[in-house]
C-alpha cells in the first residue's frame, strides 16, 4: 500500500482524492492544510490517519510515500522541494509554479533527490488524447505542423487567489491555457520552444455585475480583487517550424464558454474538442472520420483516475511519469514568454 499525503485541500483536492480513494494500492494518510477545521473534515470523509496545518511536519514525520500538492501556484516550490528532500515522490497539481527561475530550482532538487515528481497536465492522462497519441506515432497524421487551440469563457474568473498575480502568476494563460497549449505540445512531439509573441487585455475585470448565469468562484472569492489578464492571445513558434496559436479568457463578450483543440499535420488533422474527429484524404477524397469512444470530448473524472493511477505506477515501479518536470520546465518558458511579449509589446525569443 502507498501512504498518501494531501497538501492543500481546496476544490481540486477532491479531484485527487476520490481518484485516490479508489485506487486499491493507495492508502489516504495524511491531510495538510493551513485552515486546520478543513483539513480534519477532509480527513474524517476519507479517513486519513493524520491532520496536520504545516506540511513539513507531515514530511518529516516520514510516514507517507507521495504526496499530491494543490496548493497556490507560487507555493508549489518550497512545498515540492521539501517533499523530494524527504524523500517523497510529488505529483504536482498544474503548472508547475510560477517563474522559470523557480521552475529550474525544483526540476534540481528533483534531480538530486532521485525522486518522482509528476505534474498534474490531466489531459494527457484523457482517454481520448492518448488515442490521439497512439496514431500519431503511427504516423497517421504525418508531421503536425500547426495546432490552434482555444479555452474561452466568458464569465469564469473564479477570483480569490486564482485572481491575485501574487499567488497565481498569472490570469487564463497559466490557469486555463496551460492545459490546452500542454496537450498540443504533447501531442506535437514536445518540439522546442523559439519565440512567442503574445498579447494580453485587462478590460472586463471579473464581471462580478453579472446576473442570471453561474459560475465557479473560490473560496476567498472578493469581487473587489483582480490583479490578472482578461483574455490573452499567443502565437507560439517552435526550433523545428511549427507554430501554435492560443486564445484564452477568463472574461470575454462571447456567446458561450467553448474549448476548441485543432491540430493539423501533411498527413492528416485531428480535432480533440469539442468532440473526436481526424480528418485524412484518401484516393483523392477527403475524409472526416470519428473514431468510435465511450465520450466523443473530454472526460474529466475518467482522465483525472488515469493520472492518479499513473503516478501510483510510477511510485511503485520507480519508471518516469508520463508528465516529468523536465515538461513542466519547458512549459513554464512558454507561458512566461506570453506575459513577458505581452508587457513588452514584441516577439520575444526564448
Amino acid at each position: 500500500m502507498i501512504k498518501i499525503g494531501i497538501v492543500g485541500v481546496g476544490t481540486i483536492s477532491e479531484l485527487h482524492l476520490n481518484a485516490y480513494q479508489k485506487n486499491p494500492q493507495v492508502q489516504i494518510y495524511a491531510i495538510c492544510d493551513l485552515n486546520e477545521a478543513r483539513a480534519k473534515a477532509a480527513a474524517d470523509k476519507y479517513g486519513a490517519v493524520k491532520v496536520y496545518t504545516d506540511y513539513q511536519q507531515m514530511f518529516n514525520a516520514g510516514e507517507i510515500d507521495a504526496v499530491s500538492i494543490c496548493t497556490w501556484n507560487n507555493t508549489h516550490e518550497p512545498i515540492s522541494v521539501a517533499a523530494v528532500r524527504a524523500g517523497v515522490d510529488v505529483l504536482l497539481e498544474k503548472p508547475l509554479t510560477t517563474t522559470v527561475e523557480s521552475a529550474l530550482r525544483i526540476e534540481e532538487a528533483v534531480k538530486a533527490s532521485g525522486q518522482i515528481l509528476q505534474i498534474g497536465y490531466v489531459r494527457r492522462y484523457d482517454n481520448n488524447a492518448q488515442l490521439v497519441k497512439q496514431f500519431s506515432d503511427l504516423g497517421e497524421f504525418g508531421d503536425f505542423y500547426y495546432a490552434r487551440v482555444s479555452s474561452i469563457r466568458r464569465i469564469g474568473n473564479p477570483g480569490g487567489w486564482f485572481a491575485d498575480l501574487s499567488r497565481s502568476g498569472g490570469g487564463p494563460v497559466i490557469d486555463i491555457g496551460v492545459h490546452v497549449v500542454d496537450l498540443c505540445w504533447y501531442l506535437m512531439g514536445r518540439p522546442k520552444v523559439k519565440s512567442v509573441s503574445a498579447n494580453t487585455y485587462y478590460k472586463l475585470g471579473n464581471r462580478s455585475n453579472i446576473k442570471h448565469l453561474s459560475a465557479y468562484r473560490a473560496a476567498d472569492y472578493n469581487a473587489a480583487a483582480n490583479t490578472v489578464e482578461d483574455m490573452a492571445n499567443a502565437l507560439i513558434r517552435f526550433e523545428n517550424g511549427a507554430s501554435l496559436l492560443l486564445e484564452a479568457s477568463f472574461t470575454l463578450h462571447a456567446k458561450e464558454n467553448k474549448t476548441t483543440i485543432n491540430l493539423f499535420g501533411d498527413k492528416g488533422g485531428v480535432e480533440v474538442d469539442p468532440a473526436l474527429s481526424f480528418t485524412t484524404e484518401k484516393n483523392d477524397t477527403i475524409l472526416n472520420i470519428t473514431p468510435q469512444t465511450t465520450n466523443t470530448g473530454f472526460d474529466l473524472d475518467t482522465a483525472f483516475q488515469n493520472e492518479i493511477d499513473h503516478f501510483i505506477e510510477c511510485v511503485q515501479t520507480r519508471q518516469q511519469p508520463l508528465s516529468p518536470v523536465s515538461d513542466g520546465v519547458e512549459m513554464m518558458r512558454i507561458l512566461c514568454g506570453i506575459y513577458e511579449s505581452a508587457e513588452q509589446g514584441r516577439e520575444i525569443e526564448l
